[in-house]
């Protein structure tokens, strides 16, 4: 362990990254006006270091550099040192990745750059180690060089950081105030014909190895193959969610999703498990599902969602943000290790399981003598003689090779699980992140109302019900704040905190018609028009005039995250739908139309942009159920509509009950929809002109499949 230093100012912050080093020999600040006003009175260069606390190169950064006493003296003579945690100041991390990767050409975590006092950029990059080495400069060398530098000559740093900010201003005013443009169904086409273009026919994904889950590729395919039925669209969806259910990047005893796989095969993954990626994923397991009923994407669905209630959920009723990937091999250990929660040896398995129970266990996922991680996945060595567990056979294959039946291998195999997640709750956990971040709680509400709507558990709606409580008590001032930990920050919320918890309610409407949410939504959408809105099209990440902000920035980029523009083109598109209002839908265009320039040109890296697009250029549906909610009949209409994949629809109650006057406020038509002959009828809308009602199951979903 290092030694104990007294505690530096971080020690007063919420954030669980910021606290991490609160005990660091480097005389850390947060960001803010006592640090900028610091480096302008002395003079000095600022060094800022951006991570979060499950960032498995930021600890290594931080054991290896900012623990050191020799660096930290050297930091602490000729810089003022700033942290920020990129999960709670997103806009910060922002302006100086783009100069990261303006400058470098690729960016991470964790992000180092050297600022001047006026917090420009003059100097960036990722990871340093703290001596030359991997053929980088060590962090020793670079603090020393760029203080004597500094020393000699501050005019010439202080030019260059100039120069770079306005290079970066000018680029981004001259591409984010161009017009929007007119929409083409051929940027859809582009989109699929790209990624068909690098999609892996042997592993699934998109990409050769490390391989990153990014849900907004299935968003895209799945809704591709709607509009057009081309199989090809929904097998690469199909086919690499099961290799990713199937891979060692799925906890096969605990649930979830780890961040992402090092190798091609799904296998070794980058330990960590994000809040993000459980609640989007959660969202493309239940769609196809919807598509094609399947019992192994339902059994990881539920997997994951029941992993989110038992490990990620605050007793307040909000979802903490991630847990790391390092954590202790045992009690007692001073080191971590990536990944040593979740191996095993064939030795433990061995001796914790019964001869039957191993053999199957053994069998089904790859554990081996030797362990199964290869060395070039594992260039730390972390991972030697251990096993990651990932289904090298299914059960059939299983009682082949050991001469049993299917439901032999069953029992054994679940009993193996219980026995090994029961040792596993006993080792040291990895470090859990608890703040709760409003964006991602409102993706991890719709992953809790889509769970709900394909597997009809209650507990899943209730879990995105509390949630939609909790922000809207903790976190709504009205105002959208950014993040909780024991009290809310003061840090406003940014345009992707809007657009998600929008997108969160809309769907956990659709799952229990609870009119209070649409309500908070269509509020949520007039907050955030008037504070990120530009008048060309599109959002803004951040409000015009924030005083440490060099520049606004306009995302595009749906990445392991959707970009807030798509999903706000998403959300308009559905509100349109919703209150049968075209300026809506326009309006949603016009975002869309905004990043015609980046449509053209790479439109598989806007795959979330792509589904908004399909959603603003299709035929509005709205499927209106006259009836009280819990009335078999209606019970029985909804199981037809939410057991198919319909994606640009909107479902609405009309029920009678208490909201049902504001509902009738805000959607005229629906005065005239009413049970027939007293019994719950469907209403299906196109073109906000509707059928018919139907009263019959069996009619609707003939309806429906028509559409």
């Amino acid at each position: 362990m290092p030694p104990e230093h007294a505690p530096n100012r971080l020690i007063h912050e919420k954030s669980p990254y910021l606290l991490q080093h609160s005990h660091n020999p480097v005389d850390w600040y947060p960001w803010g006006p006592e640090a900028f006003q610091k480096a302008q009175s002395e003079k000095k260069p600022i060094f800022l270091s951006i991570g979060y606390s499950t960032c498995h190169w930021c600890h290594v950064m931080e054991r290896e550099s900012f623990e050191n006493p020799s660096i930290a003296e050297i930091l602490n003579q000729h810089y003022v040192s700033i942290k920020v945690d990129r999960e709670e100041r997103p806009d910060v991390d922002r302006v100086y990745m783009t100069f990261v990767q303006s400058t470098t050409g690729s960016g991470g975590w964790p992000m180092s750059v050297f600022l001047t006092p006026e917090l420009k950029p003059f100097l960036g990059g990722t990871y340093y180690p703290p001596d030359d080495r991997y053929g980088r400069p060590g962090f020793r060398t670079l603090l020393t060089r760029v203080a004597e530098v500094w020393e000699k000559n501050p005019e010439k740093i202080i030019d260059q950081g100039a120069r770079f900010t306005e290079a970066i201003q000018t680029h981004l005013r001259d591409t984010q105030s161009i017009e929007s443009g007119a929409l083409t169904p051929n940027w859809l086409e582009n989109g699929y014909r790209q990624l068909a273009s690098s999609f892996d026919p042997e592993q699934g994904g998109f990409s050769s190895a490390p391989k990153f889950p990014r849900p907004a590729v299935f968003n895209f395919l799945l809704r591709y193959w709607r509009r057009t039925r081309k199989t090809n669209a929904f097998e690469m969806v199909e086919f690499t969610l099961r290799k990713m259910a199937r891979g060692g990047m799925y906890d096969h005893l605990g649930g979830g999703f780890h961040r992402y796989s090092v190798d091609e095969r799904w296998h070794v993954p980058h330990f960590e498990k994000m809040l993000y990626d459980q609640a989007q994923l959660a969202v493309a397991y239940s769609e196809i599902v919807q598509v094609r009923p399947d019992p192994e994407f339902e059994q990881t669905l539920r997997e994951t969602l029941d992993y989110v209630l038992r490990d990620l959920s605050s007793p307040e009723g909000g979802f903490y943000s991630a847990e790391d990937a390092d954590s202790l091999p045992q009690s007692g250990v001073a080191e971590k290790r990536e990944g040593a929660f979740y191996v095993w040896t064939q030795e433990e398995v061995d001796y914790l399981l019964t001869p039957e129970e191993s053999i199957i266990f053994r069998r089904m996922y790859g554990i081996e003598r030797v362990g199964n991680v290869a060395a070039a996945s594992d260039p730390q060595g972390e991972l030697a003689g251990q096993n990651v567990l990932f289904l090298q056979n299914d059960m059939q294959m299983v009682a082949k090779l050991t001469g049993r039946n299917q439901d032999q291998v069953t029992q054994l195999a679940s009993a193996a699980r219980r026995k090994l997640k029961a040792v596993r709750d006993q080792r040291p956990r990895p470090h859990l992140d608890d703040k709760i971040l409003t964006a991602w709680n409102g993706l991890m509400i719709s992953g809790f109302a889509k769970g709900f709507l394909v597997l009809g558990d209650h507990r899943y709606l209730a879990a995105a019900q509390r949630a939609c409580d909790f922000l809207q008590n903790k976190l709504c001032q009205p105002r959208l704040l950014r993040s909780y930990r024991g009290t809310a920050t003061e840090t406003n919320g940014f345009a992707e905190d809007y657009a998600f918890l929008i997108q969160g309610l809309l769907d956990l409407y659709e799952a229990d018609f609870d009119v209070r949410w649409l309500q908070w939504a269509g509020e949520l959408q007039v907050q955030m028009d008037a504070l990120f809105a530009d008048p060309n099209g599109g959002y803004f990440s951040t409000k015009e005039g924030a005083p440490d902000i060099l520049f606004r920035i306009k995302e595009d980029h749906d990445g392991a995250e959707p970009s807030a523009n798509s999903v706000a083109a998403m959300n308009l598109a559905r509100l349109a739908r919703i209150f049968d209002r075209t300026e809506s839908q326009h309006t949603g265009a016009r975002v869309v139309g905004a990043f015609h320039a980046a449509l053209e040109s790479r439109p598989a890296a806007l795959p979330q942009m792509l589904a908004a697009l399909d959603a603003v250029t299709s035929e509005p549906v709205q499927i209106v159920i006259a009836g009280a909610k819990d009335l078999p009949e209606t019970v029985e209409l909804l199981r037809v509509i939410r057991g198919r994949f319909l994606p640009n629809k909107a479902v609405l109650l009309a029920d009678g009950g208490r909201g049902q006057h504001w509902l009738t406020q805000h959607i005229e038509a629906l005065r005239l929809m009413a049970p027939l002959h007293g019994q719950s009828a469907a209403y299906v809308c196109q073109y906000f002109r509707c059928e018919l009602p139907v009263i019959e199951a069996e009619r609707l979903a003939r309806i429906l499949d028509a559409l």
